[in-house]
């Protein structure tokens, strides 16, 4: 399955010669759900193939959809869902605040910014703040709920226009989204400019090797163009004029988080000094490091699909939980339909009512596991396992039990 794709360039540093390692087929677009009496046949798919580039490390899918098709006619995700994701971002803004001693002549400026859910501590605390996310019902909560927002892309265009304006910033926040843009030197570049003299970048991603050594495959989908790693981080960093500085890990955040920060100056941590030489020392800057993955991912999928199908030849009913993007991979990948996978439940109230992307099962509310109570639910947000069982304590003492997916297929009940 290895393989030059040399008609393709690196998105990140532009040279040829990308290597394919892995294809999981054609999908729908993972966050485009669809509406009650939407012409099903319609729907559209593309291909998924996933590319290592040899000369900057960095990870990559082949197929580019128009952004607008996937973040602003289509984005249905809220980050404020999650309460895990709420704890987790505002940790993060009060420590900031406190080590950089933001106050009202500050300025913090967050990439996609979604519904405000960082940038709101920072407003708390008497923080000016901006917020940039092309997704117009997001930008509009963010709005109304007194965060700042504008629903644009952000680049070296919008950059130079508050550069203009006299604004530059302290702190510059993209958290999951540097997967997700294909103009990543644009972006970057938009963040040099705009970032003070003296200021930071807090960039959190999930990380690339979590992803190959947990056979994290549903997390790729197209609206996930680019998979990090800190040796591609750096190597992108460099060539806008800034350093990797320090990297923090959150192993149980989104499957593997890491976050990297970066400033005009270098002042290197031990932390990633150690990150950038383990990348090296285990392969994982190497094709090679990548070669093995497809075969684990066929693997898994084979195994989950044969798991569900013999629940439901046993006479079990089995739901899903998440109508994530990842869940969307992994339901079509695998090919769960409704014959397998009855229904799919969120919290998220934007998604509920509707279909999810290609295998079309309904999307409920959570209640629906007390009211229906069937045998199994698949947990196809498993980055939010623990919340998950914490909230579901009454599906679980009628006796439900949880399909975790990956690494390896498993059923696990609540303690």
């Amino acid at each position: 399955m290895t393989g030059p794709a040399a008609e393709s360039t690196c998105r990140s540093c532009g040279e040829p010669g990308l290597a394919t390692f892995l294809s999981l087929g054609k999908t729908p677009l993972a966050d485009a759900l669809v509406s009650v009496g939407d012409d099903l046949d319609a729907e559209e798919h593309f291909p998924l193939d996933v590319a290592f580039c040899p000369t900057c490390t960095q990870v990559q899918i082949l197929e580019e959809v128009p952004a607008e098709k996937m973040f602003v006619d289509n984005y249905l995700y809220f980050s404020s869902f999650s309460d895990e994701l709420l704890r987790h971002s505002r940790e993060n803004a009060l420590r900031l605040i406190a080590e950089r001693r933001l106050g009202p002549d500050s300025l913090v400026v967050e990439v996609a910014s979604n519904d405000g859910y960082l940038l709101r501590n920072f407003v708390e605390a008497g923080v000016p703040v901006i917020g940039v996310d092309p997704a117009p019902d997001q930008a509009r909560v963010a709005n109304e709920n007194g965060v700042p927002t504008l629903a644009r892309f952000f680049g070296t265009e919008l950059a130079a226009e508050l550069v203009a304006e006299g604004r530059r910033a302290d702190v510059i926040v993209a958290n999951n989204v540097m997967a997700h843009v294909p103009e990543l030197n644009d972006v970057m570049a938009g963040v040099a400019l705009l970032l003070a003299d003296g200021g930071v970048v807090s960039i959190e991603n999930p990380y690339v090797r979590d992803l190959v050594d947990h056979v994290e495959f549903d997390t790729i989908y197209h609206e996930h163009l680019l998979y990090h790693s800190c040796t591609s981080i750096e190597r992108l960093a460099r060539r806008h004029g800034l350093v990797l500085n320090h990297v923090e890990n959150f192993p149980r955040l989104h499957g593997g988080t890491l976050r990297w920060l970066l400033g005009r100056t270098e002042k290197r941590s031990a932390a990633a000094t150690a990150f950038l030489e383990s990348e090296q020392a285990s392969g994982l800057t190497s094709l090679a490091y990548y070669e093995g993955f497809a075969a684990r991912v066929e693997r898994v999928r084979r195994d989950l699909r044969a798991l569900i199908e013999r629940l439901r030849g046993e006479g079990a009913t089995v739901a899903a939980y998440g109508a994530a993007a990842k869940g969307a991979t992994l339901l079509n990948t695998v090919g769960l339909t409704t014959d397998l996978v009855e229904f799919v439940v969120d919290r998220n109230t934007h998604k509920q009512g509707r279909l999810m992307p290609g295998t079309h099962q309904p999307v409920e509310h959570p209640s629906a596991l007390v009211d229906r109570r069937p045998d199994y639910v698949l947990v196809l947000a498993w980055n939010f396992l623990d919340e998950i069982m914490a909230q579901q304590q009454e599906y679980s003492a009628l006796g439900g039990r949880f399909v975790v997916p990956v690494p390896e297929p498993r059923i696990v009940e609540a303690p």
